[in-house]
């Protein structure tokens, strides 16, 4: 075999319909009939009688021998057996032993469709063929959360270093531990057990306040905040600001500090109080400003954003963060099937009881309905009076608990995979003993890392080769 490409036609590269074909596959040679390939055009060795040149042959095979008139194809020989007998019958069998991975790139790259695989294998093949896309989901799922668990674990180790080469980098890297990890030791608990009581006692003192029974009045009639709930409220702000100044001061890298969202979260939590202060301060010395009363009042509501400092003690909550923040396509889609069924419903609605209802006398009033109906809440302030509009009614419910249900079960995946790794992670990070300085890594499976990474470079390459020109395109090239 020469291997040589021509750069001119060759007058006898055509093939005759009635001639025969010699084939090469990986050493498994075969004469066929020309009219049994062309009954299948689409298909790779078909489109070989059609080509005029040897670079249009090169393009559909790996090599061409002028002298034997062989065209030669580096694949598996034991598969194609199976390809020789869908020319005879025109239909595809898979053996049970077959990798159903190698069978699929194998018929795709051969041109011949899934849909020619008979109807006594082609259960089990599509079975087979989704139960390896699950497990493949599952490995990358395992692989994402093997890579972030060991990246998170070096980026902490990384920072725990940084105290080595600083003054009374010892102390204040046992400080940092106990502030950041709340399940590194005892003293690390009892903070972090004194944190949690903190905010749920301002979370409460701020909800009690609102109540009539708790309510007062000052000289001048104006309701005033109880003096018990404001030694509450500075004290949680006192803590809050110790907490925050302390992980500031202890902080392997103060630059950078800010950018953690607990970090956020926890400036957030204290800065309306003192912005509050300094609004009241503006107002007492320029009484002209007296509007900006209402924005320290606003400012106050602010205070349920503590809620979120709960986080740093909660696996849960973190898991729930990252869940959300990786799973913004599933929340993407549920929004705009929400949107879709609200907008279709809401227009029924409004057809079959513009007449009947007055709460369902125009669109966006039915678009209130439709939320609440898809959503499955039910406050029962608006509904339809007509036979079709508790028809309609009905649709809308049903379809609207399918809508929930099929993202929300992508999104309960990613939340479990989170947890668990969030679950390890912390418990690597527990096991960690810096007394006498950072010794090693603590112990991390490198052999599914490695292999992790290696079957995603793998993947990678495959998807590749898929996304290459197709077979069509080429046939039109060569034409």
């Amino acid at each position: 075999m020469t291997g040589q490409v021509l750069g001119k036609p060759l007058s006898g590269a055509h093939i005759d319909d009635n001639a025969a074909i010699r084939i090469n596959v990986g050493g498994f040679k075969k004469r066929l009939q020309s009219d049994t390939l062309s009954r299948f055009p689409e298909t790779r060795l078909a489109r070989l009688l059609h080509c005029q040149s040897k670079e249009s042959i090169l393009e559909l095979c790996d090599d061409y021998d002028d002298t034997e008139k062989e065209f030669y194809f580096d694949r598996n020989p034991a598969l194609f057996p199976y390809v020789l007998n869908f020319y005879n019958t025109g239909r595809l069998h898979v053996m049970a032993e077959l990798c159903i991975f190698s069978f699929s790139q194998e018929i795709e790259y051969w041109g011949i469709n899934e849909f020619f695989i008979d109807s006594c294998c082609s259960s089990a093949y599509h079975c087979r063929k989704m139960d390896q896309d699950r497990d493949d989901w599952e490995d990358r799922s395992d692989e994402g959360s093997t890579t972030s668990s060991f990246d998170e674990l070096l980026e902490f180790y990384s920072d725990a270093t940084k105290f080595d080469k600083q003054l009374l980098g010892s102390a204040r890297r046992r400080v940092w531990l106990m502030l950041d990890n709340p399940g590194y030791s005892v003293a690390s608990r009892l903070i972090s057990i004194l944190s949690i009581l903190v905010v749920l006692g301002s979370i409460a003192t701020m909800c009690m306040n609102s109540m009539n029974e708790f309510s007062l009045l000052d000289s001048e009639g104006q309701p005033t905040e109880d003096p018990r709930f404001e030694t509450v409220e500075h004290f949680g702000i006192g803590w809050f600001t110790l907490e925050l100044v302390a992980r500031f001061v202890v902080a392997p890298d103060l630059l950078h500090f800010f950018e953690h969202p607990l970090n956020l979260i926890d400036l957030v939590s204290i800065l309306p109080f003192y912005l509050t202060l300094l609004i009241n301060l503006v107002v007492e010395s320029s009484p002209a400003l007296a509007n900006l009363g209402r924005v320290a009042q606003v400012l106050r509501l602010m205070r349920i954003f503590r809620i979120l400092k709960l986080a740093r003690h909660s696996t849960g909550l973190r898991s729930l963060g990252a869940t959300l923040r990786n799973s913004y396509k599933e929340v993407g889609l549920l929004l705009l099937y929400l949107a879709v069924g609200v907008s279709f419903f809401s227009v029924m609605a409004y057809t079959v009881e513009k007449e009947d209802s007055e709460d369902l006398s125009t669109i966006p009033a039915c678009w209130w309905w439709a939320t609440v109906s898809m959503t499955t809440v039910g406050y029962g302030d608006v509904v339809p009076v007509s036979i079709a509009g508790k028809l309609t009614a009905s649709a809308c419910i049903l379809a609207g608990i399918l809508v929930v249900v099929l993202p929300i079960t992508l999104i309960f995946n990613k939340f479990s995979l989170f947890y668990k790794r969030q679950k390890q992670l912390e418990i690597a990070m527990r096991s960690c003993d810096f007394d006498e300085g950072i010794k090693e890594v603590p112990s991390v499976n490198l052999r599914n890392y490695y292999a992790h990474k290696v079957k995603s470079l793998m993947a990678s390459l495959s998807n590749m080769s898929r996304s290459s020109p197709s077979e069509h395109s080429l046939n039109e090239s060569i034409h």
